[in-house]
């Protein structure tokens, strides 16, 4: 049989999308790995399926490059609303979309039918331990020591639908992240593994980040983890809360708000690379 597919990504975020409206997936978390595989596949960071939702306008179900599922992507859900607009599965330029993590509000930006920006409500920061999930007691954990390897590191934890851990450091381009990403991913302290973000602070609203993700590893941009690192510039002083910061990272910009609400505002690209068929 043949897979239909469109290839999109948010900032370099990329990932094959398939329309369950239309379609029919067998055994997804396999498809994932397959379709992500750069030399035998697609090429992607993996799969995000497309589908009906009794809740919202439609639902985005997404999985990693190594067919583990995901409760949120920021990138991800971007190219969802552009998808969803552009193929006449929605016709208003504020759409809702389900996900593992909850309902999420987008506002597109639209030049002669064609969706050029997103900004989506990411929801309210998660900071309590328990939750996100960190094996440490407390209402927060912001910058807290944590050792890694043989290294202390100042880490700050948040979830914004997906864990995360940010470390502020001096130089982020130094950084050896095929060593140090597993190593934070799969530390003791996190349950269910964790996305980490390293940031450099350029000024009060400027940020550069790198990201080591759960599942695949460094990626040149991470929706979820801009989120993340401007929540914890804020909790650490280094922003200001209600000012949008801007997160640079390999794949680009992204334009965060941390709200008064606790909330969490993300703005940035969507952008479709090609449509095509692959044979399963």
């Amino acid at each position: 049989m043949k897979l239909y597919f469109t290839k999109m990504h948010g900032t370099g975020n990329d990932y094959v999308y398939v329309n369950l409206f239309q379609y029919r997936v067998e055994n997804p978390e396999e498809l994932a790995v397959r379709v992500s595989d750069r030399h035998f596949g697609i090429g992607s960071d993996g799969l995000i399926l497309i589908a009906p939702s009794e809740t919202a306008d439609c639902r985005m179900i997404m999985y990693n490059a190594d067919g583990s599922e995901g409760a949120m992507c920021g990138n991800g859900i971007r190219c969802v609303a552009k998808y969803a607009y552009e193929h006449g599965i929605v016709h208003s330029p504020r759409i809702t979309v389900e996900t593992k993590s909850g309902i999420k509000t987008l506002d597109l930006t639209v030049q002669e039918e064609t969706v050029t920006a997103v900004r989506v409500n990411m929801g309210k920061a998660i900071l309590r331990p328990g939750d996100i999930p960190v094996q440490a007691e407390g209402d927060s954990f912001i910058a807290r020591k944590l050792t890694v390897g043989e290294k202390e590191y100042e880490a700050t934890c948040v979830s914004m639908g997906n864990p995360h851990c940010v470390v502020f450091i001096d130089n982020i381009d130094e950084l050896d992240l095929e060593k140090l990403g597993p190593k934070f991913e799969h530390h003791e302290l996190f349950p269910d593994r964790i996305n980490t973000e390293f940031v450099e602070v350029l000024d009060s609203h400027t940020l550069r980040m790198r990201v080591w993700e759960r599942g695949s590893g460094e990626t040149i941009s991470c929706g979820t983890g801009t989120c993340a690192a401007t929540v914890a510039a804020v909790l650490n002083g280094y922003c200001k809360q209600g000012e949008e910061i801007e997160v640079q990272i390999r794949g680009g910009k992204l334009y965060d708000t941390y709200l008064e609400s606790g909330e969490v505002l993300m703005r940035g690209p969507a952008v479709s690379v090609f449509d095509g068929e692959m044979e399963l």
